[in-house]
């Protein structure tokens, strides 16, 4: 959501499209990174393995930076429709996009990891993850 707040009044401002035509543009570019989001991180926990929390952080700049240029593949064709722009237009349109969510898909990816982590360390130990109750 807060992506949302931040993009469609800025690609407005930089592509002159009305705040509607950038809505409907910013939530169809989220949920074709939600669909891609998913299916990189199957692959890539397949290769990198599913102990998260052990990835330093080159191997996260390489899974956020991976995970980013995988995405222009679908993204810039989707910007080329949807604005009736050029390669060129798009793909530096897209990059600002790239540059913005690199470094939220990192801070996200560790985030997380970390709450994963909490969560099934509390359920190894059978501790709740609730607070307790005084009553």
């Amino acid at each position: 959501m807060l992506a949302l707040v931040i993009l469609i009044p800025l690609g407005s401002a930089v592509t002159g499209q009305g705040a509607a035509a950038m809505a409907t543009m910013v939530v169809s570019l989220a949920v074709i990174a939600m669909v891609w989001n998913y299916l990189f991180n199957l692959g890539f926990d397949k290769v990198f393995g599913q102990e998260r929390i052990h990835r330093g952080l080159g191997l996260r700049i390489f899974h956020g930076f991976s995970f980013e240029m995988g995405l222009v593949v679908f993204t810039v064709p989707f910007l080329m429709w949807h604005l009736q722009a050029g390669f060129w237009d798009v793909l530096l349109l897209d990059l600002g996009f790239i540059l913005f969510f690199l470094v939220y898909a990192i801070i996200f990816n560790w985030g997380y990891d970390q709450i994963r982590a909490f969560c099934q360390r509390r359920m190894k130990t059978g501790l709740s993850i609730q607070s307790p109750t005084h009553g």
